[in-house]
Protein backbone atom coordinates (compact mmCIF):
# COMPACT_ATOMS: atom_id res chain seq x y z
CA UNK A 1 0.00 0.00 0.00
CA UNK A 2 1.38 3.37 -1.02
CA UNK A 3 1.59 6.00 1.70
CA UNK A 4 -0.57 9.06 1.06
CA UNK A 5 1.37 11.01 3.71
CA UNK A 6 4.09 13.24 2.31
CA UNK A 7 6.89 12.46 4.79
CA UNK A 8 6.01 8.81 5.53
CA UNK A 9 7.45 5.83 3.71
CA UNK A 10 5.23 2.85 2.86
CA UNK A 11 6.40 0.81 5.87
CA UNK A 12 5.56 3.59 8.31
CA UNK A 13 2.09 3.94 6.77
CA UNK A 14 1.49 0.16 6.92
CA UNK A 15 2.52 0.12 10.59
CA UNK A 16 0.15 3.01 11.28
CA UNK A 17 -2.78 1.10 9.70
CA UNK A 18 -1.89 -2.08 11.62
CA UNK A 19 -1.84 -0.09 14.86
CA UNK A 20 -5.34 1.25 14.16
CA UNK A 21 -6.69 -2.21 13.35
CA UNK A 22 -5.13 -3.71 16.49
CA UNK A 23 -6.45 -0.95 18.75
CA UNK A 24 -9.98 -1.67 17.54
CA UNK A 25 -9.70 -5.19 18.95
CA UNK A 26 -10.19 -3.76 22.46
CA UNK A 27 -13.86 -3.16 21.60
CA UNK A 28 -14.41 -6.46 19.73
CA UNK A 29 -17.21 -8.51 21.40
CA UNK A 30 -15.37 -11.85 21.02
CA UNK A 31 -12.40 -10.44 22.94
CA UNK A 32 -14.69 -9.37 25.79
CA UNK A 33 -16.39 -12.77 25.77
CA UNK A 34 -13.01 -14.52 25.90
CA UNK A 35 -12.05 -12.50 28.98
CA UNK A 36 -15.43 -13.20 30.55
CA UNK A 37 -14.96 -16.95 30.08
CA UNK A 38 -11.49 -16.79 31.68
CA UNK A 39 -12.71 -14.96 34.81
CA UNK A 40 -12.01 -16.74 38.05
CA UNK A 41 -12.57 -14.62 41.15
CA UNK A 42 -11.89 -11.29 42.75
CA UNK A 43 -8.95 -11.41 45.08
CA UNK A 44 -6.09 -9.26 46.26
CA UNK A 45 -3.70 -8.20 43.51
CA UNK A 46 -0.27 -8.91 45.00
CA UNK A 47 1.39 -5.97 43.24
CA UNK A 48 -1.17 -3.32 44.25
CA UNK A 49 -2.66 -4.77 47.41
CA UNK A 50 -6.15 -4.03 46.08
CA UNK A 51 -9.08 -6.27 45.26
CA UNK A 52 -9.06 -7.13 41.55
CA UNK A 53 -10.78 -9.48 39.13
CA UNK A 54 -8.48 -12.34 38.15
CA UNK A 55 -8.31 -14.42 34.98
CA UNK A 56 -6.96 -17.92 34.34
CA UNK A 57 -4.08 -18.25 31.89
CA UNK A 58 -4.89 -20.91 29.26
CA UNK A 59 -1.27 -22.12 29.27
CA UNK A 60 0.04 -22.18 32.87
CA UNK A 61 -3.46 -22.27 34.45
CA UNK A 62 -2.54 -19.68 37.10
CA UNK A 63 -4.70 -16.69 38.06
CA UNK A 64 -3.65 -13.16 37.15
CA UNK A 65 -5.21 -9.68 37.42
CA UNK A 66 -6.29 -7.93 34.22
CA UNK A 67 -3.07 -5.90 34.03
CA UNK A 68 -1.06 -9.11 33.72
CA UNK A 69 -3.03 -10.93 31.02
CA UNK A 70 -3.45 -10.55 27.27
CA UNK A 71 -5.99 -11.92 24.82
CA UNK A 72 -4.03 -14.01 22.33
CA UNK A 73 -4.88 -15.40 18.91
CA UNK A 74 -4.32 -19.15 19.01
CA UNK A 75 -3.65 -19.12 15.26
CA UNK A 76 -1.44 -16.06 14.70
CA UNK A 77 -2.82 -13.07 12.80
CA UNK A 78 0.25 -13.06 10.56
CA UNK A 79 0.89 -16.58 9.27
CA UNK A 80 4.27 -17.84 10.49
CA UNK A 81 5.03 -19.50 7.13
CA UNK A 82 3.49 -17.07 4.61
CA UNK A 83 3.92 -13.79 6.50
CA UNK A 84 1.60 -10.89 5.69
CA UNK A 85 -0.73 -12.03 2.89
CA UNK A 86 -3.12 -9.13 2.31
CA UNK A 87 -5.34 -6.72 4.26
CA UNK A 88 -8.50 -8.84 3.96
CA UNK A 89 -6.71 -11.87 5.42
CA UNK A 90 -5.11 -9.78 8.16
CA UNK A 91 -8.47 -8.28 9.23
CA UNK A 92 -10.30 -11.63 9.05
CA UNK A 93 -7.64 -13.25 11.24
CA UNK A 94 -7.56 -10.30 13.67
CA UNK A 95 -11.34 -10.24 14.16
CA UNK A 96 -11.84 -13.98 14.42
CA UNK A 97 -14.21 -16.44 16.05
CA UNK A 98 -13.98 -16.75 19.81
CA UNK A 99 -12.58 -20.29 19.51
CA UNK A 100 -9.37 -18.76 18.14
CA UNK A 101 -8.88 -16.53 21.19
CA UNK A 102 -7.38 -17.36 24.56
CA UNK A 103 -6.26 -15.49 27.66
CA UNK A 104 -2.56 -15.81 28.43
CA UNK A 105 -0.50 -14.27 31.20
CA UNK A 106 2.18 -11.91 29.92
CA UNK A 107 5.08 -14.37 30.48
CA UNK A 108 3.26 -17.19 28.59
CA UNK A 109 2.25 -14.76 25.83
CA UNK A 110 5.86 -13.60 25.43
CA UNK A 111 7.11 -17.19 25.09
CA UNK A 112 4.46 -17.99 22.46
CA UNK A 113 5.09 -14.76 20.52
CA UNK A 114 8.87 -15.28 20.56
CA UNK A 115 8.44 -18.79 19.10
CA UNK A 116 6.19 -17.42 16.34
CA UNK A 117 8.67 -14.66 15.49
CA UNK A 118 11.50 -17.19 15.19
CA UNK A 119 9.40 -19.32 12.82
CA UNK A 120 8.76 -16.26 10.63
Amino acid sequence: MKSPVKNWNDVKFKNFIISLIRSGLRKFPNRSECLKEAKTQKKINESSGRLAQHYKCAKCKKDFPMTQVQVDHIEPVVDVKKGFVDWNTYIARMYCVIENLQVLCKPCHKIKSDKERKLR
